[in-house]
């Protein structure tokens, strides 16, 4: 079994709304982890495109890991591409510092 990036409070997240919620416009919007019910299944606090708030957020909102295929219809959350563990082992792609080989050491004048 292949394992998810684990939810916490307080983490971003694109939510997708159902195609029939209003501001539904085929992009995603940003979300906030609000509760964490399990590595799936989140509440959110979510802001339409102008930057509002949801009044009445739904609840107990899909949350799609990477290795699952996103659902044709909302609503559902999932993470940011930069969230996603890249091949550095890093959920960003960042490397540590001092780690990367940028070319060949450059001569040092006598």
């Amino acid at each position: 079994m292949t394992e998810g990036i684990k939810p916490t409070v307080g983490r971003v997240v694109y939510y997708t709304p159902a195609s029939d919620d209003p501001n539904y416009a085929h992009a995603p919007l940003a979300a906030i982890i609000a509760q964490v019910f399990t590595s799936t299944c989140v509440n959110l606090a979510i802001f339409d495109a102008h930057g509002r708030p949801y009044e009445q957020p739904p609840t107990s909102i899909r949350l799609v890991q990477p290795f699952e295929e996103t659902p044709e219809d909302g609503p559902f959350c999932e993470w940011m591409p930069y969230q996603v563990k890249k091949p550095t082992g890093s959920e960003s792609g960042e490397v540590a510092a001092g780690t990367e080989t940028i070319g060949e050491a450059a001569a040092v004048a006598p």
